[in-house]
């Protein structure tokens, strides 16, 4: 058995959205270092382009796609473009997000939606347009989050929307299991994103590192391993699961959080 080629994805073709920072992005480079044709969808185009110039510095092949990751149409139109232009879609990771900190008892309706909507509902709406295409040996990877296993203050509406997402990955792995389809998750812990990066900004919009250290230091300690994840151990998480060497693995969520849910 040549154990490489069981991670290579040479003519594959894969979507990732939320593809333009962070763990998207990191995605969007292993997948195209293992041979895949990225498609790089983003709500931000201007972030897709540069995951997609960062792919091509390194060699491979990639573009860019804006998309609302909440608009079924939206989202149905970026696999039609992508089976249009490829010829195929074999790899989908479900992973754009957003998180609003606020506690649940003043979350208003037009939050806890909007949250639900680019969280929970793009899993939906990017698995059933995926589901339309995608052949035997096709897989889905959605991006879920380690807040699956525990809450903290402020976090509700992103956690019932990624505890949601857990939900839907295990049905649509017996679902499209019949059919060669493979659907599993990762639940990131904490990670240095722009999403953690973002509680560290004070009033001038001015990125303050020592609290940022600081937090990192703390959410470190907090694991088996002593260290918290970078961008890059969820992205290696997406390939495997993406590859030919999870060929026997559906319905499954890989922690990438140091050991955080055992803490």
């Amino acid at each position: 058995m040549d154990l490489a080629n069981m991670f290579r994805l040479t003519g594959k073709v894969a979507v990732v959205t939320g593809g333009g920072s962070g763990i998207g992005r990191a995605a969007a480079g292993v997948l195209a270092a293992a041979g895949a044709r990225v498609v790089v969808a983003d709500l931000d185009v201007e972030g897709a382009e540069k995951t997609v110039a960062g792919v091509e510095a390194d060699g491979g092949k990639a573009v860019a796609r804006q998309v609302d990751v909440a608009d079924p149409d939206a989202v149905n139109a970026l696999v039609d473009e992508t089976v249009s232009g490829f010829g195929q879609l074999d790899v989908l990771v479900n992973n754009a997000g957003i998180m609003v900190r606020r506690p649940l008892t003043e979350v208003p309706p037009d939050e806890f939606d909007r949250v639900l909507s680019v969280n929970l509902k793009s899993v939906l709406y990017g698995s059933q347009a995926a589901a339309r295409v995608m052949r035997p040996g096709s897989s889905i990877v959605n991006t879920l989050s380690t807040i699956i296993d525990f809450s903290t203050p402020g976090t509700g509406s992103y956690a019932a929307a990624k505890k949601g997402g857990e939900a839907l990955t295990r049905t649509f792995a017996v679902e499209l299991g019949p059919r060669g389809i493979r659907v599993n998750g990762i639940a990131p812990g904490w990670t240095d994103t722009g999403i953690t990066r973002e509680r560290h900004m004070d009033e001038t919009g001015e990125f303050q590192q020592n609290g940022f250290d600081e937090l990192a230091d703390k959410m470190a300690t907090a694991t088996p391993l002593g260290r918290v994840a970078e961008a890059v151990d969820s992205a290696c998480a997406v390939l495997y699961l993406a590859s030919e060497a999870s060929r026997c693995v559906t319905g499954h969520v890989i922690r990438v959080n140091g050991g955080a849910s055992m803490a």
